[in-house]
């Protein structure tokens, strides 16, 4: 099993040809490539070429394909299979993860070939390309789940990491990242964060982020109920509310602000659509509502380009629009 990019030895893969390595070759080529890359990616993009190639690899055995060298009629059979029951964005990435892994076996890569790309581009003209967005965590929403929390030590941790995650903007594993040795208070009772690495920042060069002072007093009364003197900012909660975990897994922020949602009595449609980043897409939102300048609101959410935040706040966008300031100069209000 290759740490990196693994695929079961029961793999199919064809005999030597004058196009194609021995099967000792390309396991060798995996080895060393496992090897140079490890420490190299993020967890969850390790993880996700980890569960790509599983996918990929499974389906070539349930079709009598071989994976390693995958033909571009494989790559292409293989996309319009799952374009029938897994979403555009998710296809994408298992065809990225195919590349990928070729790369690695020393391979030239078949998802380059016209068949492949017209694959894909078969699978946008069925399903489009649009990306279902999560619901943001806007001002509003966010005044509603702090109103219907309570005070117990978890209720305290819940407030200040939702209030935490709407001014920082920061993503889910980021945002449990944060450590308590980071944090700086201003004179005016403000505060500011060092984020040490994130998706963007892989090799941590690290960039501050703000703190209104209503999230840094939420933060002190987390901090005091949990006795947190030093690392790890939020924490998991045992049972009891008394006992306190060494750190907070990732996937417990979309649970917390469904959890809250909840406790509000916030409809379910939109419940399902909280996620781990709807307090990074509500901050974008407020932003653009408030009129802010783009190069702005990507700096305060750590964005590299204007892409995301421009389909973040699109529906804000469209109120500034000149079909909007046209029935605003017409009196159609």
């Amino acid at each position: 099993m290759i740490d990196h990019l693994p695929i079961p030895s029961s793999a199919t893969l064809p005999a030597a040809t004058a196009d194609a390595p021995p099967t000792e070759a390309i396991q060798a080529n995996l080895e060393r490539h496992a090897h140079a890359a490890r420490g190299a990616y993020a967890r969850n993009t390790e993880r996700a070429l980890r569960a790509d190639t599983a996918v990929f690899v499974g389906w070539c055995q349930e079709t009598d394909r071989a994976a390693l060298p995958a033909t571009a009629d494989t790559v292409a059979a293989f996309v319009d299979a799952m374009a029938e029951a897994r979403k555009p964005a998710t296809v994408r990435r298992y065809v990225a993860s195919v590349a990928s892994l070729h790369r690695a076996a020393g391979l030239p890569s078949p998802t380059e070939d016209a068949t492949v790309r017209l694959a894909v581009k078969r699978m946008h003209r069925a399903k489009g390309r649009r990306q279902e967005q999560a619901h943001g965590l806007t001002n509003g929403l966010r005044g509603r789940l702090l109103d219907a929390a309570r005070e117990r030590p978890i209720d305290l941790r819940d407030k200040a990491l939702l209030m935490t995650a709407y001014d920082t903007g920061l993503r889910r594993a980021e945002l449990v990242a944060l450590r308590v040795e980071d944090l700086e208070e201003a004179d005016d009772g403000s505060g500011s964060i060092l984020v040490r690495k994130g998706k963007t920042d892989p090799e941590g060069t690290g960039r501050t982020v703000y703190l209104a002072p209503d999230t840094l007093r939420a933060v002190a009364a987390w901090r005091a109920a949990a006795g947190i003197t030093a690392g790890l900012l939020f924490r998991s909660v045992c049972k009891g509310g008394t006992k306190f975990g060494a750190s907070l897994d990732e996937g417990a922020v979309a649970r917390i602000i469904k959890r809250m949602a909840k406790t509000a009595g916030v409809a379910p449609e939109v419940i399902a659509r909280l996620s781990g980043h709807s307090g990074r897409v509500g901050m974008a939102q407020d932003m653009a509502a408030c009129r802010l300048e783009l190069a702005a609101i990507m700096q305060a959410g750590g964005w590299k380009s204007p892409a995301m935040v421009a389909r973040y706040t699109e529906r804000q966008a469209v109120r500034r629009s000149a079909a909007a300031r046209l029935a605003e100069s017409q009196g159609r209000v």
